[in-house]
């Protein structure tokens, strides 16, 4: 199995494009800033380079799980050893591969289970940080739903084309 690169540096790009959509003022930001007490001079402030540039490389550390949870073949493959030992696979998992080598590949199949992972992983562990630091429930629920909206793609386009 091999893995597209490209597909996965693409699949990062998403919670940039994504939270330029989700937090602009016509959207969510508003809302957001209100809730975090901010201002419009606060955030011109910080360091955009740093900002978006570690916030890609935390979303290429995003796809790599994704990858494993949204690609099932991931898993046959790690059952052998991973990559380095497929050369002495068994001929049962060489026919499981032909069999099911593409199955559940779908943009589809990857949205759903990168909406799971926004909503079973993303969304209780903001919950619980927002709930210790006091935050508001409109916080949490748009912290929560820009990641289940950017999981789901990611998901879906690590799915399809990873």
């Amino acid at each position: 199995m091999e893995i597209n690169f490209i597909a996965l540096f693409l699949a990062a790009v998403t919670t940039l494009l994504t939270g330029f959509i989700w937090y602009h003022p016509k959207v969510f930001g508003t809302i957001w800033m209100n809730e975090n007490n901010f201002t419009r001079e606060q955030l011109r402030s910080g360091n955009m380079l740093k900002i978006f540039g570690l916030t890609y490389v935390f979303s290429l550390m995003i796809t790599v799980i994704l990858m494993a949870l949204t690609i099932h073949q991931t898993g046959a493959v790690s059952m052998v050893g991973g990559p380095p030992m497929l050369a002495n696979a068994k001929p049962s998992f060489a026919a499981f591969m032909a069999d099911y080598g593409t199955s559940y590949r779908t943009f589809k199949h990857g949205a759903l289970h990168g909406f799971m992972s926004g909503l079973f992983f993303a969304f209780p562990i903001i919950g619980i940080n927002g709930l210790f630091e006091r935050k508001s429930w409109k916080y949490i629920f748009i912290h929560a739903g820009f990641w289940m909206l950017t999981l789901m793609l990611m998901g879906g386009i690590i799915c399809a084309f990873a």
